[in-house]
């Protein structure tokens, strides 16, 4: 075997794929200088032919019984010998007897969950999952096309909020709009970050097992306790009232600021039984896992151990209390939680995995729509051989810590469960490759979980499409993601709204577009060519591009030559009236906001995750926004 050969050989058998296709179709292959370091960073040795033949022959020849197997209920598991009797018991201590056909197979029991089957000298552990998800026709009960809203937290203005959106002023967005008829608010992450800087970012959290504390709203726990116990602070009373008045969030002022207030909460409610009883259940609840990531965290975001515990108790309780809120006024699903699709490898997710971790490699993805040059998101994740050797414990435990009082889950980039993009720390996205993720055991791990916490999962599914994701993930109830700027067909038309699909979530934007104003004003061209991206020719290239795509849109919304807020109410009738099992509309097109949350490949260059809602005078807008999106939901049953 050719060294070439036995290199790619080597790479497929530790689920690197050597060739793939680009987001234009192109067929690409990952050279063999880029594969080496990709192989060292996963442990296998391949600096020279005779490494990479006795690295192959290893994993040819490695067999072992995996830690945990999952199968859909009734499926036939392989079990032991043939024909021999079988035990299967429950984890809530509940059994069933089996037999083994002629082959060592015996069908899973009916009832999800996971399991222990025994037979002979033979035991495993056994995911049950069912066919598909829980659905949002199992949260809204009868009710067709439901809508929501799609809110990036920090952005909310509330009372008493200290400059960064809290769960009291989320709270507040999910009433208004349950009142308009939503049944659902979806959110931006929230996980804990590994410390706040001037760069931070939502999706390059420290730990998404927990939540960022800063999003505390102590007032709607408190009361004027939490304002009074600002009293002996006349300065940071001051600062916190300055903070909120900012249109571009302050990361890290917002971040100290916030802390010294729960500071000087913490020692108001000090002599409190009832909080300090039912933040004793917190700690109990939580237990080591809890403890290790408080261990870690709190110096990272300057506090005390006692004051970041309080923190994550307060912010906790604050998320449950505004999913209560969502589902007493009306909310069929209420909040959904956004999963960000890795974590800090310095932070304390990282430390918790350990050895489960990537190391040395962090993920990104290579050129697609979102970004021509590909990106490096300096983020990692589990490995599929930890996720294995663990049993996928890290994997259910995240599930059951992001499902945790929300209606909802949204799962960017889920098109990693099937491969991520991975690339060795330092390099750029070109010296990347795909690595092979366990698709089918995520999903059926992921049913058992939706179903527990009747919470629907819906997977961002953009970008560069794997051929048959998007139909294995609607089969299993996993929604989709129709984003109006790709919703084309292949000569790059718009498509008339019935042509969307049933079965996913339709949506105006996503965080990473430009909103429908700014698109239309082609305020991101602008941006890249005043960040240098691009010279005076492809500017006026890619504007007339633009300009073209305005009149074709326009079209199809029958508003040729119309004006800017026609055209967008106009887009959210078209998104609205989609047979789509739920239509999801961002706030900043509601609002008509013409700046974008986040410019994807940008860092400090461009405000990302820093703009806040305006303050006054858009009430009357978000008001008929949400009635004409309202309405076209309603068009859409017909």
């Amino acid at each position: 075997m050719s060294g070439t050969a036995s290199l790619s050989a080597l790479a497929c058998a530790v689920g690197l794929s050597v060739d793939w296709t680009d987001v234009a179709g192109r067929p690409q292959r990952v050279r063999d200088a880029a594969l080496v370091p990709l192989l060292e960073a996963l442990g296998v040795p391949a600096a020279n032919p005779a490494q990479r033949r006795e690295a192959l022959l290893a994993l040819r020849s490695a067999r072992h019984l995996p830690v945990l197997c999952t199968t859909l209920a009734g499926e036939r598991v392989e079990a032991g010998p043939a024909d021999a009797p079988c035990l299967w018991e429950h984890e809530d201590g509940g059994r069933e007897e089996g037999r083994t056909d002629a082959h060592g197979s015996t069908p899973a029991p009916a009832r999800p969950g996971y399991w222990t089957l025994a037979c002979g000298a033979r035991t495993q552990r056994v995911a049950v999952a069912p066919a598909r998800c829980f659905g949002v026709q199992d949260a809204v009960k009868g009710r067709s096309h439901p809508w929501g809203l799609v809110l990036q937290p920090y952005a909310a203005r509330g009372p008493h909020d200290g400059g960064v959106g809290d769960t009291a002023a989320c709270s507040g967005w999910a009433q208004r709009a349950a009142i308009a008829g939503a049944d659902a608010l979806a959110l931006g992450p929230v996980h804990a970050a590994n410390g706040i800087d001037a760069t931070y970012s939502p999706y390059s959290p420290g730990d998404r097992r927990y939540l960022e504390a800063i999003h505390a709203a102590p007032v709607d726990t408190f009361g004027n306790v939490a304002l009074h116990a600002l009293d002996p602070h006349p300065a940071l009373r001051e600062q916190l009232a300055a903070l909120e008045d900012m249109a571009l969030i302050d990361w890290p002022a917002v971040a100290a600021a916030k802390w010294a207030w729960l500071a000087a909460v913490r020692a108001a409610v000090s002599a409190d039984e009832a909080a300090a009883e039912d933040l004793q259940r917190f700690v109990e609840e939580g237990g080591q896992a809890l403890a290790r990531h408080v261990a870690f965290s709190h110096p990272r975001a300057g506090v005390s151990a006692p004051l970041y515990l309080f923190g994550q108790w307060l912010v906790s309780r604050g998320w449950r209390r505004a999913q209560e809120l969502a589902r007493s006024t009306g909310m069929g699903i209420g909040l959904i939680a956004d999963l960000a699709v890795g974590f800090d490898p310095r932070g304390a997710e990282a430390d918790a995995a350990g050895s489960t971790r990537l190391q040395g490699l962090v993920l990104g993805a290579p050129p697609d729509a979102f970004c021509a040059g590909g990106q490096v998101w300096g983020v990692s994740s589990y490995s599929p051989q930890g996720l294995h050797e663990l049993g996928f414990a890290p994997f259910i435990a995240l599930l059951r810590a992001v499902m945790r009082d929300r209606g909802g889950l949204r799962i960017d980039h889920i098109l990693g469960w099937q491969r991520l993009w991975v690339v060795p720390e330092g390099a750029d996205a070109g010296q990347g490759a795909y690595l092979r993720y366990p698709l089918q055991d995520l999903l059926n791990i992921a049913a058992i979980e939706s179903w527990r916490q009747r919470c629907i999962v819906i997977g961002e599914d953009l970008g560069v499409v794997p051929p048959g994701i998007r139909q294995t993930l609607a089969t299993r109830g996993v929604l989709g993601m129709d984003v109006l700027a790709f919703a084309r067909d292949e000569a790059g038309s718009f498509l008339s709204p019935d042509a969307w699909r049933a079965d996913a979530v339709a949506m105006t934007g996503t965080h990473d577009l430009p909103t429908l104003v700014g698109w239309r004003r082609g305020l991101d061209l602008g941006w890249r060519y005043r960040l240098g991206e691009m010279d005076d020719v492809a500017l006026q290239a890619q504007a007339a591009e633009r300009a073209a795509d305005v009149e074709r849109l326009d079209l199809v919304l029958g508003q040729p030559g119309g004006d800017e807020t026609d055209a967008r109410m106009a887009a959210l009738e078209h998104v609205g009236s989609s047979p789509a099992a739920l239509a999801l509309l961002p706030v900043e097109d509601a609002l008509g906001m013409a700046e974008q949350v986040n410019l994807p490949g940008t860092v400090a260059t461009h405000p990302n995750w820093r703009q806040r809602l305006p303050v006054s005078g858009v009430e009357q807008i978000l008001e008929d926004s949400m009635v004409r999106f309202a309405a076209a939901r309603r068009r859409a049953e017909a």
